[in-house]
């Protein structure tokens, strides 16, 4: 079942952000727009190159009012150490949740049961904390935050503008369409 124009389900979580220890919960992410970020464990391969991926587009995720979390079935301990001992993740500036009771990873339905790790899935969360986009890749295909930044950037386009979609290929300031009887079959 999708999880597209569902709310958050409820969650506490223990995270690792900017040398501290934090708690979040479902309510961190409303009121402003988020991404999600699941992936498999900490001190692995395909990991760190898109944690370090995302950073580097954190600045620009951060102009565009969204925050950033990322989650695996790892604590927030290891979050800790592998951010010590990780160039690729001693750059991370966003936050780091720990969920090892698997709760976050089930309620966003990309929990592998048989590895009790978490899939590689991003889901972008509106400001009512309403999913609005997921992508979940198999576990050996790494993700491209450029590609986030654009999807993010439709989202807040069409949420700010009713009556728009955005089209494939869609970038910032090129033509979207409206929805209407005078365009079935003419596209």
């Amino acid at each position: 079942m999708s999880l597209i124009g569902k709310e958050v389900k409820p969650f506490t979580a223990s995270a690792y952000h900017n040398g501290e220890f934090i708690q979040v919960t479902e309510e961190n992410l409303k009121g402003k727009w988020s991404v999600v970020c699941f992936y498999p464990a900490d001190f692995t391969f395909v990991c760190p190159t898109e944690l370090e991926d995302l950073q580097n587009e954190y600045a620009t995720l951060k102009e565009l009012g969204v925050e950033v979390y990322s989650v695996s079935t790892d604590t927030h301990f290891t979050h800790k150490a592998w951010h010590d001992h990780s160039e690729a993740i001693g750059k991370i500036e966003y936050i780091m949740i720990g969920d090892p009771s698997q709760k976050i990873s089930r309620n966003f339905d990309v929990l592998n049961e048989e590895e009790g790790l978490a899939d590689r899935g991003t889901f972008i969360i509106d400001p009512d904390g309403i999913v609005q986009a997921v992508e979940v890749n198999a576990d050996g295909i790494g993700r491209d935050a450029s590609t986030l930044v654009n999807k993010i950037k439709a989202a807040q386009y069409v949420r700010n503008n009713p009556g728009e979609v955005c089209p494939a290929k869609w970038k910032e300031g090129s033509a979207t369409l409206k929805p209407s009887l005078d365009l079935v079959g003419k596209i």
